[in-house]
């Protein structure tokens, strides 16, 4: 299965609490909450490139399956990481957070983002 498409969100879970526990300022939590971001993910073997657009701020991020690259984190710090697929999923680790994307079945994206206890998980669909 092909991680390649646009996503859009559908739903999520623990946005407010886990944006606070990274240190994202109140502002910009309350205007990204309700945003229904779009992800597109190209994929080129172990190549990838993803583009998430919330609103009018757009973070492309692209690496290749295991080796050390810069990923723009959700607070705009450029952080270095290994991305590692595992099946029809892409894991990382941030910092402190784990970062794992999983292509449930062809049309839906989980992003689940965990940070010592706390949950953010993203749910998106394939766009037609």
């Amino acid at each position: 299965m092909s991680f390649s498409g646009k996503y859009q969100l559908e739903s999520q879970d623990g946005f407010v609490e886990f944006m606070k526990a990274i240190g994202l300022p109140g502002d910009l939590i309350e205007k990204g909450k309700d945003i229904k971001s779009v992800t597109e993910i190209e994929e080129n073997g172990d190549q990838f490139k993803v583009t998430v657009t919330t609103g009018a701020k757009v973070m492309i991020n692209s690496f290749t399956i295991g080796q050390e690259t810069e990923i723009e984190f959700l607070t705009g710090e450029k952080i270095k990481a290994v991305v590692n697929k595992e099946g029809n999923k892409l894991k990382s680790v941030l910092n402190k957070v784990t970062s794992v994307t999983e292509l449930v079945d062809g049309n839906t994206l989980v992003d689940t983002l965990t940070l010592g206890s706390l949950v953010y998980k993203r749910i998106s669909k394939r766009l037609a």
